[in-house]
């Protein structure tokens, strides 16, 4: 009897996260994403044809991946899904492609927060920050900016700053994947130091997709 009220159970929630997703189509962000989700968007022309895209970022609910401290905060440990929809001529907005897999789930000792916008040449930029409360002095945020083209988003850009909280020593990389260069700067945020700024050459390769790798 246990083993079958457990199936009841386990299905009931699987139903239960089925029904809660994001819309495949409407014209406000409100339609998209269930009540209860943290969100954000960006809008611009990501693929040139003269109306305003949408790129929604959301994190579920999802009771089974959330934590109640002691003292009552709510870890959310739940993924964040990035959707992208572009523009109907009508006035909606319907979804090409969402990513459940881009980010990596925070935990009670390091978390990844994510921003987005679209710059004002349609490229699509997703910055991600990174701190740990334990383990680590490290701290950083990386900056990857898509281009669609050919039918899909590529990347063509990458800007990572990583810092060491003991010491403010500073590390900046900046990649073009257009021209394969890269800049590296060195630097220090405590103290007065002459910036060391270098450029090399990377080996050209394809171009990876968005969704290729976890950022």
């Amino acid at each position: 009897m246990k083993k079958i009220q457990s199936c009841i159970l386990l299905c009931l929630c699987a139903l239960s996260m089925q029904a809660q997703t994001l819309n495949q189509q409407g014209n406000a962000i409100e339609q998209m994403v269930p009540d209860g989700w943290e969100h954000e968007e960006a809008q611009g022309d990501l693929n040139k044809d003269g109306i305003n895209d949408l790129v929604i970022l959301a994190k579920p609910n999802f009771k089974e991946n959330m934590k109640t401290r002691d003292d009552g905060y709510v870890y959310n440990f739940n993924k964040y899904i990035l959707a992208i929809y572009f523009g109907q001529p009508e006035g909606d907005f319907l979804l090409w492609k969402q990513y459940k897999e881009l980010f990596p789930a925070n935990d009670e000792w390091s978390s990844v927060d994510v921003e987005l916008n679209i710059n004002e040449r349609g490229a699509l930029n997703i910055e991600t920050s990174l701190f740990s409360s334990g383990g680590s002095y490290g701290t950083g945020r990386t900056r990857y900016t898509y281009r669609y083209q050919n039918g899909d988003f590529y990347q063509i850009g990458m800007e990572s700053i990583y810092m060491m909280r003991n010491t403010g020593e500073m590390t900046t990389v900046s990649e073009n994947y257009l021209t394969w260069k890269r800049q590296t700067i060195k630097d220090n945020a405590f103290e007065e130091v002459k910036k060391k700024e270098t450029w090399s050459k990377m080996p050209k390769k394809p171009l990876e997709k968005l969704g290729d790798h976890e950022l």
